[in-house]
């Protein structure tokens, strides 16, 4: 966990433009609800946090990501998803 902890610190010196848009090729992304698995939207259900329009995902490597919700400049962390099966890729080898 402590190398989660440490690419997390790494976003702390950017803007969400640079976080977003400007890494695009790193697979930072806002995923609106309607991507997810059911698994997935149950689960905001179930924590009540059903009520925004999208998520973001932020690739930490390999499968790895952090599911959160943008509050203005801060992500509210909500899970860790070591197998990216939140909002599974239809590419391949992904």
């Amino acid at each position: 966990m402590s190398q989660v902890r440490q690419k997390l610190a790494n976003f702390e010196s950017m803007t969400w433009n640079e976080i977003l848009i400007t890494n695009k090729h790193q697979n930072h992304s806002s995923v609106s609800l309607d991507k997810l698995g059911k698994d997935a939207l149950d689960r905001l259900r179930k924590i009540k946090q059903d009520d925004v329009e999208a998520l973001v995902s932020l690739h930490l490597s390999g499968k790895e990501r952090v599911w959160g919700i943008r509050q203005g400049e801060v992500l509210k962390v909500l899970w860790w998803d070591a197998e990216h099966l939140v909002c599974p890729s239809l590419k391949k080898h992904t």
